[in-house]
């Protein structure tokens, strides 16, 4: 099978998401059931893998990159839809709410981070700027290219957690200190921002006070696994303000389910010692620490803060 084919697994998110959406009933559970269940069994099925094979054509890469961008305000609105049609009851609501969620953070936010790299003001890095939109978001572009990107592993990078923080705290924490430090960067932009996604929560709330906070609902699942990548991808790994960046300051992870389903995340240093790569040219580092798991079996393991403090001890070791 071709490389690029293995990336179209990725899409099973958010069109199960949709499916299931449509569906209603104890379907609209069906990305929960997904994500959390099954991706974590076929993480560790599938194992590791070192191989980065090279690309001829890029042009299938970018497609998929875009159909997921493309999908982001699709399946808000079919959840918007089957709410406003259907009125479901809570229990169905809420399994909706979270579904929409994993598939916002997981595919949404995935790629608004791989498109927010692009050439400034591009039409792939419209796209980000929507699928952030969808997730109330949009100063992460502005704090993730200009703050974390300089300061990665160091003390000042509030998406950098050290040894023994728990992923609760470190949302609680980190989600306003990255706030002040996009506006710091760009006050403009971020302002701007924040008047954009006023409107649109202002405008949501006179449309149906539940469809208001469904995608608020959403939105928190969506940030909530953002901030739980980041907590992964650099805890407990530290460097002075003076001291050079390197390939062992981000955690590195070769598990063949979380990178063709993330759109290769997981191989996080390459993506840090050239930011502008894109996602089908990164490469495995040998010197990088390595995971102990995938991305979806170490989500349940950093729910658990001694067994994750514990797995993420060895590894470091």
């Amino acid at each position: 099978m071709v490389r690029w084919a293995y990336h179209l697994l990725g899409l099973l998110t958010p069109l199960v998401t949709i499916l299931g959406i449509y569906l209603g009933g104890w379907w609209m559970g069906s990305t929960i059931f997904l994500a959390l269940g099954l991706y974590p069994i076929l993480d560790y099925i599938f194992g590791t893998s070192s191989e980065v094979p090279s690309v001829d054509n890029r042009r299938p890469f970018d497609i998929i990159v875009h159909i997921h961008g493309f999908l982001v305000p699709v399946v808000i609105l079919v959840l918007f839809w089957k709410i406003l049609t259907s009125s479901p009851n809570v229990l169905f609501l809420l399994l909706g709410v979270i579904s929409v969620g994993l598939s916002s953070g997981a595919s949404g936010i995935v790629t608004a981070h791989e498109l927010g790299h692009r050439k400034p003001k591009s039409f792939s890095w419209w796209l980000a700027r929507i699928d952030l939109l969808c997730v109330n978001y949009l100063h992460f572009t502005i704090e993730h290219n200009h703050t974390h990107h300089k300061h990665w592993a160091r003390p000042v990078d509030p998406t950098s957690a050290p040894i023994g923080r728990n992923v609760y705290f470190h949302f609680l924490r980190t989600v306003p200190l990255q706030i002040i430090g996009a506006y710091k960067a760009r006050p403009k932009d971020v302002r701007i921002s924040f008047l954009v996604e006023a409107i649109l929560l202002i405008s949501l709330f006179f449309i149906s006070e539940i469809i208001f906070l469904a995608f608020i609902g959403q939105a928190i699942v969506a940030i909530f696994l953002l901030e739980f990548v980041n907590y992964l991808q650099h805890y407990g790994l530290s460097r002075g303000m003076d001291e050079r960046a390197n390939a062992t300051h981000a955690w590195e992870s070769r598990h063949l389910w979380s990178r063709w389903t993330l759109m290769e995340l997981p191989l996080h240093p390459s993506h840090h010692l050239r930011s502008s790569t894109n996602y089908h040219n990164l490469s495995v580092h040998d010197e990088s620490p390595q995971l102990p798991s995938g991305y979806y079996i170490m989500f349940w393991t950093a729910l658990i803060p001694p067994l994750f403090h514990r797995r993420m001890k060895r590894a470091l070791r």
